[in-house]
């Protein structure tokens, strides 16, 4: 996935549970808080299998964990599960 179908598709999703992964086979499962032509900013959500990398701040950014709009491969809208 290219950046600029990348920023469209996060913008299009901003705060909602979304599942992303990204050119490293790593899957990011959370709520977009953020996004920016560079960064979307995901706020983890380990419930539901991700990394829990953040709460509400990673390093300080208050928006959770940036990753960057270039290593994203694929973004769904992550499914709600009840058990």
């Amino acid at each position: 996935m290219n950046p600029a179908d990348a920023y469209n598709l996060c913008c299009k999703y901003h705060g909602k549970r979304v599942k992303i992964t990204d050119t490293s086979g790593r899957v990011h499962v959370g709520e977009i808080t953020r996004v920016d032509r560079k960064q979307v900013w995901i706020l983890p959500d380990r419930r539901y299998g991700g990394y829990g990398l953040g709460f509400w701040g990673f390093r300080g950014s208050g928006f959770g964990f940036g990753i960057a709009l270039g290593t994203i491969f694929g973004i769904a809208l992550a499914p709600i599960l009840f058990f």
